[in-house]
């Protein structure tokens, strides 16, 4: 009996009923129904009530973002964004309904893939994505807008030093989303250097600066191999770049082509040591949303060396692998809700230039 139920959403009949029969070929799937347009894709989330929905992002009628939006306002369901990446705005699109609250993207088929590759990939993540408990996104009644955050309520652990030099960020899977979130709610005159590791596919990396510089106050923008490390005062934020990792050595930047750690490149891991190595207690790491456990081993070596940790909590995260794994290597401070770790960090931030 198939325990995992999918709507399918797609405009093209063709790619549609392709979608339908590679995830059957599953006998622990069933396509419960199939939408040609966004508005119905709507109608029969609400109706049919599915363990996962495959989204289109171009739609008729209502579009693949705006289905989203609704979805996970009204009937938060899992989503998997199933589109191309042809041009920027496509995949801006596509960041902005992750930023909405579907849980992963993959690229549509290419005809230059091994014969069965994507269908095997497809149906792992449907698989993925149905087994996580997604949380409400009301984007304000869809217009966009979050509610005014009070202070910080929780006191943060003092350090002996306080005198940071950077925030270092690490997340995958919901990642986007809770990034924009967190950027959103700092100043532009934010005091820190940020760096930033996230796993995406990597068809989709191209793209992921330049989206996040469209919605934070921050300027974003990919790392440099060989830049100096910005210092104190210089607000900004650097991604790691596509299918790289980032390193900071002799107090610059480096991006490498080393060994995958925890099957991802670049690695939070990788970040978060090389940081703990060069700058010792100076600085502040945050582990958000993501499967599996990059950057937890990472977090231990910051907060062994001196450094703030903090983690987003199980309630706010698409996936709690990554931040869970770090708390069970006990090497978390301060576990945070979505909401309280850009106060957080500015709390931080003041507390340690003041």
């Amino acid at each position: 009996m198939p325990n995992i139920r999918v709507l399918v959403v797609d405009d093209s009949l063709t790619i549609r009923k392709y979608l339908v029969q590679t995830l059957e070929a599953d006998p622990d799937i069933k396509v419960v129904g199939e939408a040609e347009d966004g508005k119905r894709a709507f109608e029969l989330c609400q109706d049919l009530r599915p363990d996962a929905v495959s989204m289109d992002m171009m739609l008729p009628v209502m579009s693949g973002l705006a289905a989203t939006e609704c979805i996970m306002a009204f009937c938060p369901t899992p989503i998997l964004i199933v589109s191309a990446s042809i041009n920027r705005g496509q995949v801006f699109k596509t960041y902005d309904a992750l930023s909405a609250g579907a849980v992963d993207v993959l690229e549509k088929p290419a005809p230059s893939q091994p014969e069965g590759h994507w269908e095997q990939a497809y149906r792992q993540a449907i698989r993925m994505v149905a087994r996580i408990k997604v949380i409400t996104h009301p984007r304000a009644a869809l217009a966009g807008r979050q509610p005014p955050r009070q202070a910080l309520g929780t006191t943060l652990p003092r350090l002996p030093d306080g005198h940071f030099r950077c925030v270092a960020i690490g997340a995958s899977t919901g990642g986007p989303g809770a990034l924009a979130h967190i950027l959103k709610g700092l100043p532009s005159t934010f005091p820190l250097p940020i760096l930033l590791v996230i796993h995406v596919g990597t068809a989709f990396e191209f793209a992921l600066a330049d989206w996040l510089d469209t919605v934070s106050p921050l300027r974003v923008r990919n790392a440099a191999n060989g830049q100096p490390m910005p210092r104190p005062g210089t607000p900004g934020v650097l991604l790691a770049p596509p299918d790289s990792h980032l390193v900071l050595r002799d107090n610059c930047l480096w991006t490498t082509a080393g060994p995958e750690r925890n099957f991802c490149r670049p690695s939070v891991d990788v970040l978060f040591e090389s940081l703990a190595s060069e700058m010792g207690g100076a600085l502040i790491a945050c582990l958000l949303t993501g499967m599996g456990r990059d950057g937890a081993e990472g977090m231990l070596a910051i907060k062994r060396a001196g450094g703030m940790t903090l983690a987003q909590n199980r309630e706010s995260c698409v996936v709690f692998g990554m931040p869970g794994e770090a708390i069970r290597l006990q090497a978390v401070h301060q576990v945070l809700g979505l909401h309280d770790i850009a106060p957080a960090l500015q709390q931080l931030a003041s507390a340690s230039l003041a």
